[in-house]
């Protein structure tokens, strides 16, 4: 009897984004202890825990804002580990904060427009000096702008100054302009920080919408709700350790998960 040929192994897909075995001290203190984990193409995973779990400071370590003292990030299959923050930007990693960092004196449209120059060509001297490279890329930015506000429904408020809106709508603003720059990965910290229910609610619309337009979306968030409504996937973490990652669901029955937020029985 000849032998069945066997069918080739599907090659596995690399995930979007790889942390592997990450850690980071402020002076004595581990904040972040040898945390691993992978965020596939396409999907909304989460980073939860207590107050001073270290999920802010995971996220700069991802975003180069922190160089980690040991591990590695690799993003789209290339390591970036310690890359400062604009070349992580301008790899496709774009990222919000959790206190608004809108530019003061500036209107809606200039702070959208902001996030855009991560695609510019010209360089400092060429915008200086006015260069045609420079106003072609202001042009670009405009447009661009423009139409991610159209995208948001708040294009009659692009001439308004960008710190005198309603908190919910500023946070509108900040995605908007990570958005602008065509990331490839969403870095979203505490995005309902400061926000009611009804505008919480209107955050996890926008989120799956920038989903569904192809964009990975890694958010920190206390919100449950939120997060347990939205998210694919769900990373614990505790004293800057990662305490278990999987679905909604399998997080929320984790008795570890339990003990976290209730305490022991």
């Amino acid at each position: 009897m000849s032998d069945v040929p066997r069918a080739a192994a599907m090659p596995a897909v690399a995930p979007l984004l790889e942390v592997a075995g990450l850690h980071h001290w402020f002076g004595g203190l581990h904040a972040i202890d040898g945390v691993s984990f992978a965020c596939r193409a396409g999907a909304i995973k989460a980073i939860i825990g207590p107050n001073g779990a270290g999920k802010s400071t995971l996220f700069n370590l991802v975003a180069g804002t922190f160089p980690p003292a040991a591990g590695r990030v690799a993003f789209a299959g290339r390591e970036v580990t310690g890359f400062p923050p604009h070349r992580i930007a301008s790899l496709g990693i774009a990222r919000t904060f959790q206190a608004s960092r809108l530019f003061p004196g500036m209107s809606v449209l200039e702070n959208v427009m902001a996030g855009r120059y991560v695609r510019g060509r010209s360089g400092f001297l060429a915008g200086m000096l006015r260069l045609p490279s420079a106003r072609g890329d202001e042009r670009d930015a405009r447009r661009r702008a423009l139409q991610m506000l159209e995208h948001f429904e708040m294009a009659d408020l692009a001439g308004a100054d960008a710190r005198s809106l309603p908190f919910g709508r500023q946070r509108i603003v900040e995605i908007a302009r990570a958005l602008v720059g065509e990331p490839t990965l969403l870095l979203l910290d505490e995005p309902a920080c400061g926000l009611n229910i009804r505008e919480t609610e209107r955050l996890g619309d926008l989120i799956r919408g920038i989903r569904s337009r192809g964009v990975t979306v890694l958010i920190v968030e206390h919100d449950m709700s939120l997060v347990m409504g939205i998210s694919d996937e769900v990373v614990v973490l505790d004293r800057g350790t990662l305490v278990v990652e999987g679905t909604p669901r399998e997080v929320q029955a984790d008795p570890r998960v339990v003990a976290i937020y209730l305490g022991e029985a």
